[in-house]
């Protein structure tokens, strides 16, 4: 037993485990997808800024240097040295620091670049060349340490050429560099993202794993009054509130359950004692004389009914915790009236009905046909003089009590409805107002008479289902009110 606890233990945490694990890599990677697509778009946008920048800078060397052989008749010498007043050397390297070399008539160079750019035979051709201006393009040169783009420009009537170059291998490892440290960013991102994925899911999960810790706890012991640790409003908080009135409800009900089943078997041993006693006695009813016959016979026919009474008042009470009769609109005084027609049927007395204001409420008619039912039979079988009628009086919602109702019916509650019985019996003693409605309690004086002490208690279950609450008082001039509100609204919890 105490393995198989452990490994349904072990399977819970590693459920929860996985459900953690899943959480930081699900975080984690959505976080590096996130800063790994920033990062390319990053780099991509920025390296070709660059590159076309350094591009457009060198391109525009080259047609200054075309429009000025073109317009002008230049020498090697021109470009040989740097004018102080700023010569044409000058102006090709300001703009971006590129590397000039002269070319004499024969390709020879006149001032050598730094560093020292190749002649190739394009070049020779272009220093020879009788037109100024034209053009040879080389790519991707190595020169020393650095690759260079380099462009020889021919002077005309084969003066020579100058060939200008611009490094663009430090703008590539300055590229790279970005490249590497974005690839470092979005790897710092990537395991920050997970670390935070672990801690936020070891947070929510943590509440989760106490959570099933106590749902094991009570299907391990059964018990149902364990204390549910939550904290919080999200929905793990509201999972938990859920999960402990759902247990705080089941205790209940079990309790409930429990004292229903003791409470019946206290009271079953009474009748069942007497039905053995006289079925004894029935092997002896030939000897027995005929007035003792008929009086045992009685005594069975009425140990019987109360029986069956009290069996089926049970079963009543015991379906009512779990009743499952649908909510519906219901008139309250139509049901009043459908029970005083009953009543009168059943019991030959005048029952009359007094309805004043709006009784139509949320509630299930059976249930409440029943309660009203139960509080008329008490009033018949406590007041049997029978001089005066027993009155059913209803209050609707928000009405005065008493208005149209008639004078002394009791306080009203606000927007319920009211039902109450009035008979002239004997009333009810003072100290025994606060327990009538008690599961099988019956009054001192009242234990002479038929019952079985589960009517008045059915009439509490079902004003607490219907959002109310059963009440008793003594009447002036004798007698009793005994009675229940339901809410004027959704009829309450419903059971």
């Amino acid at each position: 037993m105490r393995s198989g606890a452990r490994l349904r233990r072990w399977v819970a945490r590693a459920r929860l485990s996985s459900l953690r694990t899943t959480f930081t890599v699900s975080f984690a990677a959505v976080a590096a997808a996130v800063t790994v697509l920033v990062g390319f778009l990053s780099y991509d946008a920025a390296a070709r800024l660059v590159r076309v920048d350094q591009q457009t800078v060198f391109e525009g060397v080259v047609q200054d240097l075309l429009d000025e052989v073109r317009h002008s008749a230049l020498t090697p010498a021109d470009f040989a040295t740097a004018d102080a007043d700023g010569g044409p050397r000058d102006e090709l390297i300001r703009p971006s620091g590129t590397v000039v070399q002269v070319l004499g008539p024969d390709a020879s160079v006149v001032d050598r670049g730094h560093p020292p750019l190749p002649v190739g035979a394009d070049d020779r051709r272009i220093a020879a060349a009788r037109t100024a201006g034209q053009l040879v393009e080389h790519r991707d040169v190595d020169v020393g340490d650095g690759m260079y783009r380099v462009a020889t420009v021919s002077l005309g009537d084969g003066r020579g050429a100058v060939q200008i170059a611009q490094e663009f291998s430090d703008t590539e490892d300055l590229l790279r560099e970005l490249q590497q440290r974005t690839v470092l960013l979005v790897g710092a991102v990537v395991i920050a993202a997970g670390l935070f994925g672990w801690w936020l899911a070891r947070r929510i999960t943590s509440r989760l794993v106490r959570l099933a810790g106590a749902a094991e706890d009570v299907a391990r012991t059964g018990r149902l009054g364990i204390q549910v640790p939550v904290a919080g409003y999200d929905e793990v908080a509201r999972l938990g509130r859920s999960f402990d009135r759902m247990l705080g409800r089941l205790a209940q009900s079990e309790e409930d359950q429990r004292r229903l089943v003791q409470d019946a078997g206290h009271e079953l041993r009474t009748p069942l004692t007497s039905l053995r006693t006289n079925i004894s006695m029935l092997r002896r009813i030939d000897e027995l004389p005929p007035a003792v016959r008929g009086e045992l016979v009685a005594d069975l026919a009425q140990e019987s009914r109360e029986l069956t009474d009290l069996v089926n008042e049970l079963v009543d009470l015991a379906a009512g915790q779990s009743d499952r009769e649908p909510l519906q609109r219901v008139a309250l005084a139509d049901i009043a009236e459908d029970v005083a027609v009953a009543a009168r049927r059943r019991t030959g007395r005048a029952v009359t009905v007094r309805v004043a204001g709006d009784t139509v409420v949320d509630g299930r008619p059976g249930a409440l046909q029943r309660a009203l039912s139960n509080l008329v039979d008490n009033a018949a079988k406590f007041d049997r003089g029978g001089s005066e009628p027993i009155d059913i009086v209803v209050t609707g919602a928000g009405m005065p009590v008493g208005a149209s109702a008639g004078a002394g019916t009791g306080v009203g509650s606000g927007a319920a409805v009211r039902v109450e019985v009035l008979d002239r019996g004997p009333g009810i003693a003072e100290e025994d107002l606060d327990r009538v409605f008690d599961r099988f309690y019956r009054a001192p004086d009242a234990r002479s008479l038929p019952g079985s002490g589960l009517g008045l208690s059915i009439v509490r279950e079902v004003a607490a289902a219907h959002g109310g609450d059963p009440f008793a008082r003594r009447r002036e001039g004798g007698g009793s009110a005994i009675g229940f509100t339901v809410s004027g609204g959704d009829g309450g919890s419903g059971g």
